[in-house]
């Protein structure tokens, strides 16, 4: 299995002006520090939760269809594009949209093959299977409060400490993201 990011989120939960004042920052000096603390703080919240926070496109690659179902990783899944594979004779072929059912309203997402039909018959190579996806709460409005906390603590933790030789880690708030941890797809 492999993740392929066809699309990074086009804005991220916390605004720099939500940032500078969590941070009590009123001048401009460090814009770009704290943009960059931002993007950090979201990847690692994503990293640590297994979920994806605003939208954003991804694609998985798999070595061919399961037996049932196939659950997609970075959650909450908003919907399926397309679902490709590679046929017996390594064309690569589009499955219509008719043919599975996406479920988005669990976490994890899904897609299984549609009422009485099952997955067609493709080739079992890396890659054979690949499924283009869109995931993430949405607006950054839709994104969890606790998980907004956690991002403004790290960050403001971050940037008072960027000069330190080490960098604490904050445990503590760790629980604030507890509610929102996926299991891992592996």
């Amino acid at each position: 299995m492999g993740l392929t990011l066809l699309a990074a989120p086009s804005v991220e939960p916390i605004t720099l002006a939500e940032a500078k004042a969590h941070c009590r920052v009123d001048a401009v000096d460090d814009d770009g520090l704290i943009t960059a603390l931002i993007v950090a703080a979201r990847n690692k919240a994503e990293n640590r939760t297994a979920r994806a926070l605003v939208t954003q496109q991804w694609r998985l690659d798999l070595d061919g269809f399961p037996v049932d179902g196939i659950d997609l990783p970075l959650p909450p899944l908003q919907s399926v594009q397309t679902i490709t594979y590679l046929d017996a004779d390594g064309v690569r072929q589009t499955l219509a949209a008719s043919e599975y059912t996406v479920i988005s309203n669990e976490t994890p997402g899904s897609v299984l093959p549609a009422y009485g039909k099952a997955w067609p018959g493709c080739r079992v190579t890396p890659g054979s299977v690949q499924i283009s996806f869109t995931a993430g709460y949405g607006a950054a409005i839709a994104v969890p409060q606790a998980i907004m906390q956690w991002m403004l603590m790290y960050i403001s933790q971050w940037y008072e400490t960027r000069d330190a030789e080490h960098k604490a880690e904050l445990g503590f708030v760790d629980a604030l993201l507890d509610p929102y941890r996926v299991l891992r797809f592996d």
